[in-house]
């Protein structure tokens, strides 16, 4: 299949937001005050996490346009997506501010190790790197996913896998998924989701197609030298690697406590606030479900996927 060039279009988009807020991300990095890491860290914090919830909202306002230039009429929105839901909140549900504490956990565990310091702080920049792409990558992508339940014209989506990719998700490429099932991704993850257009027959690329594109050397690398062996031998690429090993569902059941409190549309729209220890403003004691779950908890119906998502603030 050549992949739509609207779909391409949209990934490349997606990803120069990514990269554009990891770069900044790993500027204030940089500038932390090696002798107080954690502290230093911490102050910088707000900004950085600012800069990520900027990224994650600009990433998740691309999905609505690039929907309706890639299905036209043929399959019109019944709800509007809010864009807002999926900023400030880290894909897995926890608070974004403790997952961007990580690299600064990761670089003072490094040094009590008796690593050094070059290294500690070349981890947490890594591990910064692959945080803050992943948290805007996902946004981008859970905002298709809500964008397809917002279309009760759309019925499934299928998986484009782009080269470089790792072997857990070359042996997915080319699978169709009904629009309700949550897209499977790891971090760093460099999937898109296609959507499958009334009247158009598309095939993307399988992983035996996408194996072979690939150099010798490459196959090697992402395979391991004897699976690549055995995979140009004729074996079956989904028997010789376990494509579901390390690979998580966001969603699951997992709830998040983000955009809850008084001051947050979600909080607002659930109400039955009150004063939680810890919290700043009152917090609806409403537990508020991603927005892959209530896709899930709708069971293919695009009217109750729309109704959950409506409830709970990710469509107006």
């Amino acid at each position: 299949m050549t992949v739509p060039a609207e779909a391409t279009e949209h990934r490349a988009a997606q990803a120069r937001l990514a990269a554009a807020a990891a770069t900044r991300a790993g500027a204030a990095w940089r500038e932390v005050d090696t002798t107080e890491i954690r502290g230093d860290w911490a102050a910088r914090l707000p900004g950085v996490l600012a800069m990520l919830t900027s990224g994650q909202y600009a990433a998740a306002q691309l999905s609505d346009p690039y929907l309706a230039r890639l299905l036209g009429g043929a399959a019109p929105p019944a709800a509007a997506p809010v864009p807002a839901a999926l900023a400030g909140v880290a894909s897995d549900g926890r608070d974004l501010a403790t997952l961007l504490m990580q690299p600064a956990a990761a670089a003072l565990a490094y040094l009590a190790a008796g690593r050094p310091l070059a290294d500690a702080m070349a981890l947490g920049l890594a591990l910064l790197d692959m945080i803050v792409r992943t948290q805007v990558a996902d946004a981008a992508r859970v905002a298709d996913l809500i964008g397809l339940a917002a279309r009760p014209g759309v019925v499934a989506y299928t998986r484009v896998v782009q080269l470089p990719a790792c072997a857990r998700c070359i042996i997915l490429a080319g699978q169709t998924y009904p629009w309700s099932t949550g897209f499977e991704r790891h971090p760093n993850c460099d999937c898109a989701l296609v959507p499958l257009r009334p009247g158009v027959d598309d095939a993307p690329d399988s992983p035996r197609e996408l194996f072979e594109q690939m150099a010798r050397e490459q196959q090697d690398r992402r395979f391991g030298a004897a699976a690549a062996a055995a995979i140009r031998a004729g074996a079956d690429i989904a028997q010789v690697v376990n494509a579901r090993r390390g690979l998580t569902v966001a969603g699951g059941r997992e709830f998040t406590t983000e955009g809850t409190s008084a001051r947050g549309l979600s909080g607002r729209i659930l109400g039955q606030l009150r004063r939680v220890p810890g919290y700043q403003y009152r917090m609806s004691t409403v537990p508020r479900p991603t927005a892959e779950q209530l896709i899930a908890d709708a069971r293919g119906d695009h009217a109750e996927a729309i109704r959950l998502l409506r409830r709970f603030g990710y469509l107006t």
